[in-house]
C-alpha cells in the first residue's frame, strides 16, 4: 500500500477526495449483489476460422480511433498526493491507445491550484480520448457554462461526463444530495458545449426511461456504471464521520450492471454505451458488448494495480485485459468487434428474469445491436 494514502488531513472537497482512495484500497468495498453478468455466457466456436493474430479490437470514439474497447474511468485529482495517480493513467492510455476520464473537477474549480492534479492527464497522454468530470449536484446549484468550459479546457478534454451520484450524495456527510433542475442543465451544457457529453452513474446504474430522457435533449453516450462494482454508498458508510444505519442499501441498492446495459440499448438503440460497474476482466468487457455495450470501463482494479505495483503493475493489468478480449473474440470466431456484438449470448437466471419484469426480450435486444451498428457507419457514433 502506498503510505500516502494514509496521510490524512484538513477538511474540505480535495481532502476527501484522498480518504475515499484509501478507504477504497483499504476496504472492502464491492458491493456483495454481482453484475448479473455471471448470468452471460459466450457460446464456444470450436471452428472459429481465423487467426488469432487477425483480430482487430479497435473501435471509434468520440472521432479518436482506440485500439482496444476500454476506458480507465474517472476516479480522481484534485488533492496533490494523486496528481501521479492520474499521470500513471495518462501513460498507460497513452501507451495501450483506450481511454481515460478524471475524476470530478469540482475541487479545482473550488482552488485553482489544483488544476495541474488533472492537466497531467493530458500532458501524458497526448493522443488518447480524455473525458473531463463534473457532477449533477453541482449542476443544480446553477456551475456557470463558463465553469464548465473552464474544466473542458483544463484538460483539452474529448468529452466531457456529467457524473449522477445521488446515492452516494444521500449518504456522504457532508454530501449535498441536491438534484432539482440537472435536467434542465444538461440541456443547456448540451446545447452551448462544442464537446459530446456521457452522462454516467456512479455505481448504483442508468436506466431506460432516464436514458431516454436524456436521448431527447441531445445526449448520445451513457456510462451505464451499474450495481455490482464499488459501491460509493459503501464508502461513504465506511468514512469516520458516518454516524447513520445504512441497513441494506451499501449492498443491495441500484440496477445491475448487465440489466442497466441491456435496458439502455433497447431504450436508446443508437446510443454510445461504457459498460462499467463491476468489469473486472476482458471476458467482462466481451460479455458486456454482446448484451449491447460498445466498451468497457475499469476503475478499482486499474487502482489497485497502480497502488500494488505502480505504473507497470497497470501496464500488465491492461495488457491481460486486451489479451482476454482478443482471446473471447477469436473462440467465439469474432474477427472485429461488430461481430462480437453481434455473437447471440445465452442468457439465463436471474438476469433472465429480471429482463422479463421489465418487459425487455432477448429478440428486442438482438434488433438493437443491428440497429447499433447501423447508425455507426450512417456516421452516426456517439
Amino acid at each position: 500500500m502506498k503510505k500516502w494514502v494514509r496521510r490524512l488531513s484538513g477538511k474540505g472537497t480535495a481532502n476527501r477526495k484522498l480518504e475515499h482512495i484509501r478507504i477504497v484500497l483499504e476496504k472492502d468495498v464491492e458491493s456483495s449483489e454481482g453484475t448479473l453478468l455471471e448470468y452471460v455466457r459466450l457460446p464456444h466456436n470450436p471452428l472459429p476460422e481465423l487467426n488469432m493474430d487477425e483480430i482487430d479490437t479497435s473501435v471509434e470514439l468520440f472521432g479518436k480511433k482506440l485500439k482496444a474497447p476500454i476506458m480507465i474511468t474517472g476516479m480522481t485529482g484534485g488533492h496533490p498526493e494523486v496528481a501521479w495517480i492520474n499521470s500513471a493513467i495518462a501513460k498507460v492510455a497513452e501507451k495501450y491507445g483506450i481511454a481515460m476520464g478524471v475524476g470530478s473537477q469540482r475541487a479545482a474549480l473550488e482552488d485553482p491550484k489544483l488544476e495541474d492534479t488533472f492537466r497531467v492527464a493530458r500532458e501524458n497522454a497526448p493522443n488518447a480520448v480524455i473525458v473531463a468530470n463534473i457532477g449533477g449536484a453541482q449542476l443544480s446549484k446553477g456551475l456557470e457554462i463558463e465553469k464548465i468550459e473552464k474544466i473542458v479546457d483544463m484538460i483539452k478534454a474529448d468529452a466531457l461526463a456529467i457524473h449522477l451520484n445521488p446515492a452516494q450524495e444521500a449518504f456522504q456527510p457532508e454530501g449535498e444530495p441536491v438534484y432539482r433542475n440537472v435536467i434542465k442543465e444538461i440541456k443547456k451544457i448540451v446545447d452551448e458545449l462544442n464537446v459530446p457529453i456521457i452522462v454516467k452513474e456512479t455505481g448504483a446504474g442508468l436506466n431506460g426511461a432516464v436514458a431516454r430522457e436524456l436521448w431527447e435533449l441531445g445526449v448520445r453516450c451513457f456510462d451505464v456504471s451499474g450495481l455490482g462494482g464499488t459501491s460509493w454508498i459503501k464508502v461513504e458508510t465506511l468514512r469516520k464521520d458516518f454516524r447513520r444505519n445504512p441497513d441494506g442499501f451499501p449492498d443491495l441498492w441500484g440496477n445491475p450492471t448487465a440489466v442497466s446495459i441491456i435496458d439502455l440499448r433497447t431504450s436508446v438503440p443508437d446510443a454510445c454505451i461504457i459498460a462499467s460497474g463491476g468489469i473486472r476482466s476482458g471476458l467482462d468487457v466481451a460479455k458486456s458488448i454482446t448484451i449491447g455495450a460498445d466498451l468497457g470501463g475499469f476503475a478499482l482494479p486499474a487502482l489497485r494495480a497502480l497502488s500494488l505495483r505502480g505504473e507497470e503493475g497497470l501496464e500488465r493489468f491492461i495488457d491481460d485485459t486486451i489479451w482476454q478480449i482478443r482471446v473471447a473474440m477469436f473462440l467465439t470466431g469474432s474477427r472485429n468487434i461488430d461481430m462480437l456484438r453481434m455473437v447471440r449470448p445465452v442468457i439465463w437466471g436471474r438476469l433472465l428474469e429480471e429482463l422479463k419484469s421489465l418487459g425487455i426480450s432477448l429478440e428486442e435486444l438482438s434488433m438493437a445491436k443491428i440497429r447499433r451498428i447501423l447508425s455507426k457507419r450512417r456516421g452516426r457514433e456517439g
